[in-house]
């Protein structure tokens, strides 16, 4: 019997190191690896569950557990087109909420606690009911990057890709955005609409700087820049492609350029790296501590004792899914 656990494992080490080919893995770095990525694909299918990992996460989720990798919307709309009974999200608690809104008949686990968000945590729902108090009869458009509390006081939510489209569409010439104070000034200079915004940010694009991006770019002749909506404008403006991170995969993935600089969390690049391994990234790394609280051990843990169950009350769970549902109604 522990022979054939032990081929098993090294079955699985070298499956991880097919997968990783291009991040340079050892085979004795998966060895390490195996015995939880192993267990954990073997239980979910005892669980009926599916695994989700934002673009962020380590290398081991992304290719040794997930079933679907990207953007935190994106990834809940995956979910919901499953038969699964347990949805286990690799990511942060406000993309759990989100899972729970879109799915309320399945169990969504997250593996920590402490997989938060410094941008979901700048406001709460009484903040906006002041600002609406304060703004009377102007609309609220929220990032997806909130809370469910937050998204049910709004008018309809966004994404950093559909931001500006969902901004436009609503009625008025003015609208609040929240929360990232970033964001919202980036989206000032591509509208004529007033935008009363709020001072959240992400502690992973605040530390990016224009001159950190000028001087890769003296560094690098020609190399294209992607940049987060997130950044701020002085990263922007001299950035060659702003969007979320589906939306930079999309454009590498198009593009015949060689040399990418992307100006977000550095686990992007693993992901890029081995999806694009005949081109080079740059990649000036800004670590989301938030994320990184997610690993195998604790999705193992999740999945054996069902920790840690995210619930989202009915009533908010309607108002934050009607919020949402503007959002795809105007993608339309």
């Amino acid at each position: 019997m522990a022979i054939g656990v032990t081929e098993q494992i090294s079955a699985e080490a070298k499956r991880l190191q097919g997968a990783m080919s291009s991040l340079g893995y050892s085979l004795n770095e998966c060895l390490l690896f195996a015995p939880l990525t192993l267990r954990i694909n073997t239980l979910k299918k005892e669980r009926n569950a599916v695994i989700l990992a934002h673009s962020y996460q380590r290398p081991e989720i992304l290719f040794g557990i997930a079933d679907f990798v990207g953007d935190s919307y994106g990834l809940s709309v995956e979910a919901k087109s499953t038969n699964a009974s347990v949805i286990v999200f690799c990511g942060v608690h406000f993309m759990a909420e989100t899972a729970k809104i879109l799915s309320p008949g399945r169990k969504v686990l997250i593996p920590s606690l402490e997989a938060g968000c410094s941008l979901a945590e700048s406001i709460t729902a009484q903040d906006v009911k002041g600002l609406k108090a304060a703004h009377p009869g102007v609309p609220v458009v929220t990032y997806v990057n909130t809370s469910a509390e937050v998204k049910s006081e709004s008018d309809a939510c966004c994404t950093s890709a559909n931001a500006l489209k969902v901004i436009e569409a609503m009625p008025g010439s003015e609208v609040i955005f929240l929360p990232d104070v970033f964001m919202a000034q980036n989206l000032r200079n591509q509208t004529k609409k007033k935008i009363h915004g709020w001072n959240g940010k992400c502690v992973v694009h605040d530390t990016f700087t224009r001159e950190q991006v000028l001087e890769y770019r003296r560094a690098y002749p020609g190399i294209k820049v992607l940049s987060h909506l997130e950044c701020t404008s002085g990263v922007i403006e001299v950035s060659d492609f702003v969007g979320g991170t589906n939306d930079m995969y999309n454009y590498i993935k198009a593009s015949g350029a060689k040399d990418f600089m992307v100006v977000t969390e550095c686990g992007m690049s693993d992901l890029l790296r081995q999806r694009f391994p005949e081109k080079r990234f740059i990649t000036p790394c800004s670590m989301c501590p938030y994320m990184k609280k997610i690993n195998l051990q604790n999705v193992l843990e999740s999945l054996e004792s069902g920790r840690f169950e995210v619930n989202v009350p009915e009533g908010i769970r309607e108002k934050a899914q009607r919020a949402l549902d503007k959002m795809i109604e105007i993608g339309k």
